[in-house]
């Protein structure tokens, strides 16, 4: 054998492994928050679908009641409120302007949790109670994202500038 001849188990003792570093791509806090509401959305829904399976849910339902209260259109109404607001606050987290969107999921996520909470009242099986959990905790990543907005640093040459009036010009130009 040559010395340009390799036996394969040398050849496989002298590869060098091939690593790369997968790209981590920053996230907007738009899209994040968009997606948290999202999450949040999917969980609403397939927690009242579930409780559709529960022993005698259907049984109350026909019978025109939901825990306590009865099945009015006033009922319904608040129902289609209660998840109308999540909704829209997927579209809302990436059409307001940054200012308007920090404060509104702030406010919004705040005020939803006790709603959250609300519907843990009575029966309230393992299911229900792991999703209010997992729906808190989507809550409060939504107040903590638009609480820790990035902030960005005013322009240098517009901070610094004594006539920025004439700096404007000169972009216009």
């Amino acid at each position: 054998m040559t010395t340009n001849e390799k036996t394969e188990g040398e050849m496989m003792r002298t590869r060098q492994p091939t690593t790369t570093t997968l790209e981590d791509q920053r996230i907007p806090v738009r899209v994040k928050l968009a997606a948290a509401w999202t999450s949040l959305m999917f969980l609403i829904i397939y927690i009242d679908y579930f409780h559709l399976l529960m022993p005698g849910s259907i049984e109350d339902i026909l019978a025109g009641k939901v825990f306590v209260f009865d099945v009015t259109q006033g009922f319904l109404l608040a129902g289609l409120a209660l998840v109308t607001i999540p909704a829209l606050m997927i579209f809302l987290s990436v059409a307001l302007s940054a200012k308007v969107n920090r404060w509104t999921n702030i406010i919004v996520a705040a005020v939803k949790i006790p709603f959250i909470l609300f519907n843990l009242a009575g029966v309230a099986w393992m299911h229900m109670w792991v999703g209010a959990f997992v729906e808190v905790v989507l809550l409060l990543l939504i107040i903590r994202y638009a609480w820790k907005w990035p902030r960005t640093a005013p322009s240098a040459t517009m901070a610094t500038s004594p006539d920025r009036e004439a700096v404007r010009a000169q972009q216009q130009a």
